[in-house]
């Protein structure tokens, strides 16, 4: 029987001060191995997605990455280490504001002479919802504000998946929260990873 997986998940936490090559470096390893795996669990994999981290400096590393560098990082790691068969890349937030998840993103996707088969897209929880919920602050009156924010939010990151984002739209607080665990395992022979 063949395993039925819609989505796998892979991250490279982003709570230190390294810089976007160590990212990339330690990313490319996570997400052959992450590849391999799929490939050898005989997954079919023009029906998964992947849930990876953008490839992006520490964040308590001096030296911040533009859009456009944290884009071709990204692509140039999935370039390396994913299949072409794999319909969609959907990107974790992993810790950036909103505004810079949206413009990375969109940098990757306004990427000119660069290969990309898969789609890329977001899966952001936090970047998707915190203007949402500062908004909200759970009060019944203020359900229409948060909603409001929550349809710019999702306009801005469909746009972002267009390579069509102009910017602007979003918080730039992070959102990372540090709360640091182990992470569950899938089974015994295929970890799930937490890198940093």
């Amino acid at each position: 029987e063949i395993p039925r997986v819609t989505g796998v998940q892979t991250c490279a936490l982003p709570i230190c001060d390294h810089d976007i090559e160590t990212c990339a470096r330690v990313s490319e390893k996570v997400f052959s191995t992450v590849m391999k795996a799929m490939l050898d669990q005989h997954l079919i994999i023009e029906g998964t997605l992947l849930k990876p981290n953008m490839v992006t400096e520490g964040s308590n590393c001096p030296n911040k990455s533009t859009p456009e560098q944290v884009a071709w990082m990204t692509v140039r790691t999935l370039s390396r280490t994913i299949v072409p068969a794999l319909p969609g890349v959907t990107f974790l937030s992993g810790g950036q504001s909103e505004e810079s998840a949206s413009l990375n993103l969109n940098a990757m996707n306004a990427l000119k002479d660069a290969p990309r088969p898969w789609a890329l897209t977001f899966s952001y929880g936090r970047a998707l919802q915190q203007s949402v919920l500062k908004a909200w602050l759970g009060k019944a009156e203020n359900v229409q504000a948060a909603q409001a924010a929550l349809l710019e939010r999702a306009r801005a990151n469909g746009a972002a998946s267009k390579g069509e984002y102009k910017g602007g739209s979003g918080d730039t607080a992070s959102t990372f929260v540090a709360k640091i665990g182990r992470a569950p395992r899938l089974n015994s022979s295929h970890p799930r990873y937490l890198v940093c």
